[in-house]
Formats: structure tokens, C-alpha cells, sequence
């Protein structure tokens, strides 16, 4: 989509140092850590209610997203958190020359089994999600940054499941 040559990447531990400020400026001006889990279920439970409001009447966790009626779920911090995640990676990739449509894929694989894969992946992290009440950025940032053990464990786990699972599907890859 662009001419320009590609910039370098920044370097991780400045990266990771802003991330720390985002996180910090969050808890401080919005009482609360960063996550995505919340907005996904804000905005299933918005479109549900649109479209079959009758299906939620009896139904307590949506009923809390849903609130008293007075203003729309989508205004939730959360939402603006994620639209404004995607916004920025999409002007970051942009200015950076480094966006581009295309499927990150090993010669092993097709484009439709990488986006099967992936889809996959992504059904088990929403489904885990919900039981886990949160999504891995809230555990990992704001768990992990108010040291909650839990958040420790979980995210221990997290890792050596990527691992393990990077073994057995590796030879897409290379």
C-alpha cells in the first residue's frame, strides 16, 4: 500500500518502558487496567440486544454490560480502549511503510489453513476468556503490574502452553 521503505523497529525495552506509562496513565485516569475481553463482550452484548433484546431479559451477565438503558454499553471505556488499539496499530503501520495486506504464513501451509489455525486459536482464547473472566493483556499488564500472584501463574502458564504448542506446530513454519 506504500512506496516508502520500512523503518526500523523500536527498540523493545522503550516499547515496553511506554507501555508501562499507558498502563500507569490508565489506572491513574481511568481507575482501571488495560484489556480488550470487556469491549469484545460489550459489543456482543450490544449487537445481541439489537437485534433479539428479549434473549437478554433474563440473563444477569449481560444484564450488567447492559446497565439500566441509560447509555449505550459501546461508550465503555474498554470499547474506546480497543478501537483506539486498532486505529493506532493501523496509522503506526501506515507511517511506519510497514502495512500491507497479507497472511504471515510458512511455505508449509496454506493460506487457508493459516487463517483456519488462527481462527482456531482465536475461538479457544475468547471461549477461555469468558471462563477466566479476562482476557491475557488484562492479566499479563494489569494483574501482572498490581503483582498479583494469580496473574503470575496464569501468565507462567500461558507461556509454557505457547512454547509447547510452537513445538508441535513448528514444522508449519520452516
Amino acid at each position: 500500500m506504500t512506496d516508502r521503505p520500512a523503518r526500523p523497529y523500536w527498540n523493545p525495552y522503550l516499547a515496553g518502558f511506554v507501555l508501562g506509562l499507558v498502563l500507569l496513565a490508565a489506572f491513574v485516569i481511568m481507575g482501571r487496567g488495560l484489556g480488550v475481553s470487556g469491549a469484545v463482550t460489550s459489543v456482543v452484548v450490544t449487537g445481541t440486544n439489537a437485534v433479539a433484546s428479549g434473549h437478554l431479559a433474563d440473563n444477569p451477565y449481560a444484564q450488567a454490560y447492559l446497565g439500566d438503558g441509560t447509555t449505550s454499553p459501546l461508550k465503555d471505556w474498554l470499547v474506546i480502549e480497543v478501537v483506539g488499539v486498532i486505529l493506532g496499530g493501523l496509522v503506526s503501520g501506515v507511517l511506519a511503510g510497514r502495512f500491507r495486506w497479507s497472511v504471515e504464513k510458512g511455505p508449509r501451509i496454506s493460506t487457508g489453513g493459516r487463517l483456519l489455525y488462527a481462527f482456531g486459536g482465536g475461538a479457544i482464547m475468547g471461549f477461555a476468556t469468558r471462563v477466566a473472566r479476562g482476557c491475557t493483556s488484562g492479566q499479563a499488564l494489569t494483574g501482572g503490574a498490581m503483582l498479583s500472584v494469580g496473574s503470575w501463574v496464569f501468565m507462567i502458564a500461558v507461556f509454557a502452553g505457547a512454547y509447547a504448542t510452537a513445538w508441535l506446530v513448528k514444522r508449519q513454519w520452516v
